[in-house]
């Protein structure tokens, strides 16, 4: 009998230690996973990017008045813009001295600002012919984008916004009604071109930029306005009176006044301008 007990123990053992020796492999081994069915667990599809909006083809229209065609007597047409900010006395005081015409674009943002300059161009209208240069100083431009920074109207109903709110403002003021444009950064799209022109503008253009939007020093402005030749257009601005600009677009005048350069206001005279701004 303890025989038989003393075997059938060893054989237990025996059984339990070669069931042991198997567990450590079976913990260690690597889970066998399944594969999903694509059906029940499917991989994701690529996400197209959103088509980007193409960026609006940009013009900046140059514009040249009719030439004298006297040697030594070049006929050149001086644009200001006033877009905000305060008038700069020097700009100014030099073409009420000096007798020289210009034509002034005028923001309705300026107009409530500077009253009083407002007051020496109604009286002085033999020299200074005031336009249109919108109503908050908003590129007019129908689609939606940047320029130097700035947010265009960006849609045909803003553009008329722009256009029409600066003629209001400016028949407000005691200002005649104006027939020319000219937009925030002198850039458009070419449909903002024709809608304008469908609301009975002008939309001018220049061939000289005189001052770099009143950014450049005063000898490079000066050099660049002394530069007109017969038929130019010359822009500048005459809202910027800490701008160095100022001082050399005021010496840059005198100086082609001794040369014996005539200037014509752009009501004056014949016009010519590009990408369709005039005819």
């Amino acid at each position: 009998m303890n025989r038989i007990l003393l075997a059938s123990a060893f054989l237990l053992v025996s059984i339990s230690a070669a069931f042991a020796d198997e567990i450590p492999s079976a913990l260690s081994a690597p889970a066998v996973v399944s594969p999903v069915p694509a059906a029940i667990s499917p991989v994701p599809a690529a996400i197209s990017p959103a088509p980007k909006t193409p960026a609006p083809k940009l013009v900046e229209p140059h514009l040249h008045i009719a030439r004298s065609n006297i040697a030594g007597h070049a006929r050149v047409a001086l644009t200001f813009d006033a877009c905000m900010g305060q008038a700069d006395e020097r700009i100014l005081s030099t073409l009420v001295r000096e007798r020289i015409p210009a034509t002034i674009f005028v923001t309705a943002r300026w107009l409530k600002r500077n009253p009083a300059a407002v007051a020496v161009f109604l009286q002085n209208p033999d020299l200074f012919e005031l336009e249109n240069h919108g109503q908050n100083h908003i590129p007019a431009v129908d689609t939606p984008t940047l320029i130097y920074g700035i947010a265009s109207a960006g849609s045909p109903h803003a553009v008329r916004q722009e256009v029409e709110g600066g003629a209001a403002a400016m028949l407000a003021a005691g200002i005649p009604a104006p027939h020319w444009f000219r937009g925030s950064t002198a850039k458009y799209d070419l449909s903002a071109i024709g809608e304008i022109r469908a609301m009975g503008y002008r939309i001018a253009g220049y061939s000289v930029n005189g001052d770099g939007g009143s950014l450049l020093g005063a000898v490079i402005t000066e050099k660049r306005i002394a530069s007109a030749k017969d038929g130019d257009v010359v822009i500048s601005h005459i809202n910027q009176p800490t701008h160095a600009a100022g001082a050399g677009v005021a010496k840059a005048l005198v100086d082609l006044k001794a040369k014996g350069t005539e200037f014509v206001r752009l009501e004056d005279v014949e016009d010519t301008g590009d990408d369709k701004t005039t005819e």
